[in-house]
């Protein structure tokens, strides 16, 4: 199993798929995991593997999608008793009425892809750029500028092909929404260039030229680092106004969403994902969800009884 988790993990990397890696840490009778048992969770809230019965499995799918969010680690325990849930740094403490008698503790690690980087060009700047990305913790892309392919999710592209396919590269990545669009040249030649662009004001003033912070860089190196060092700033939202803005609106919609993806077990009142992949019936026009099968027979038994607690 653990074999097949390592390749399966493996597979969800390779194509830059973000899931959690479930592992249980320690169990405490009665459970039916044990310590050790793993298992991947996927954004849809697919659990492939064994950490737990369905009710445990509730509250691994749950936190596992605000792991995802967070991007931070987190130890999930799971105890007996009435729904609630307790909150420290770095850990939660869950009291699930289905677990009978035992406690879990798992630990969920939120495997991300790193982001992709585009530098256009072949000079020695864009050399520069490539040979410190992965340093940084970068997917590398290098392209010229008419094969560039900025894509949404990119981090980041980078023309420093100095007047070869300058444009259609920049055309790109602001259609795309990248959020750090740079060009490399002078003051001159880079207002020229942007002047040139097909596109609005506010999409103009996205673009950084000359890339790069101010810190009297020459050698392509020193470009080099220059330009990873304004990157890192932006991506920290302690830079540009219209990026930190932009940057601000997405973590916004991401946390509506995330909260948009649970609801509340009428029967037991736990709170579950609400995903497809979880149970769930159509009732008055509404999906209701469940944390077991057992809630979810309950329910369809006396909907009335509940329907009022959803």
């Amino acid at each position: 199993m653990q074999v097949a988790h390592s390749t399966r993990a493996q597979e969800l990397t390779e194509s830059r798929e973000p899931f959690v890696h479930a592992t249980v840490v320690r169990a405490q009778r009665p459970t039916s995991a044990h310590a050790g048992d793993t298992a991947l969770v996927r954004a849809t809230g697919e659990i492939e593997g064994f950490v737990g019965g369905t009710c445990v499995e509730a509250s691994v799918r749950l936190y596992s999608l605000q792991v995802l969010e967070s991007r931070q680690p987190l130890l999930l325990k799971v105890v007996a008793g009435v729904p609630s849930s307790t909150v420290e740094d770095g850990a939660v403490e869950v009291s699930n009425p289905c677990v009978s008698g035992g406690a879990i503790e798992i630990f969920l690690e939120p495997r991300i892809p790193l982001p992709r980087l585009v530098v256009v060009g072949s000079t020695p700047d864009a050399d520069a750029l490539a040979a410190l990305a992965p340093l940084v913790g970068f997917v590398l892309v290098q392209a010229d500028g008419a094969s560039a392919i900025p894509q949404t999710g990119d981090a980041a592209l980078i023309v420093a092909s100095h007047g070869r396919d300058e444009a259609p590269a920049m055309l790109a990545a602001l259609a795309a929404g990248v959020p750090y669009v740079a060009l490399v040249a002078s003051p001159k030649r880079g207002a020229a260039v942007l002047a040139s662009l097909d596109v609005s004001p506010e999409q103009r003033a996205r673009v950084f030229s000359p890339a790069g912070l101010d810190l009297g860089a020459r050698t392509p190196g020193e470009i080099a680092v220059s330009i990873f060092a304004q990157l890192v700033q932006e991506r920290a939202g302690r830079g540009h106004p219209l990026v930190t803005k932009v940057a601000a609106e997405e973590r916004e919609v991401a946390t509506e969403a995330a909260a948009e993806a649970a609801a509340l077990d009428p029967v037991c009142g736990m709170t579950v994902a609400a995903l497809p992949t979880s149970l769930q019936v159509e009732y008055d026009g509404t999906s209701v969800y469940f944390c077991s099968a057992g809630c979810r027979r309950a329910f369809l038994t006396h909907p009335d009884q509940y329907a009022t607690a959803r």
